[in-house]
């Protein structure tokens, strides 16, 4: 199973978006659930840096076991979690 977030709706507010990030990483943590799909967007790829930036924090990276940048999509980024 995996949770998927689209930021499209909130491309343009940075405190929603970092909370919204923070609430699917608790929510996948909660759930055991090992995948998150995180959509972005193409766009100029400034939400994408903005949201690899904040899953790169130490506080949240230690939450994840890999992040994983579409190769075939550039507007999404997967996040792996290790279920235990």
């Amino acid at each position: 199973m995996k949770l998927k977030l689209d930021l499209h709706e909130i491309y343009n507010k940075g405190q929603k978006i970092d909370e919204a990030l923070e609430n699917i990483i608790e929510e996948a943590l909660d759930k055991k659930i090992k995948l998150v799909e995180i959509i972005p967007g193409k766009g100029s790829g400034q939400l994408k840096k903005h949201v690899i930036r904040f899953l790169e924090r130490k506080d949240i990276r230690e939450k994840y076991d890999r992040l994983e940048k579409d190769s075939k999509n550039f507007g999404r980024v997967f996040v792996h979690f290790k279920t235990k």
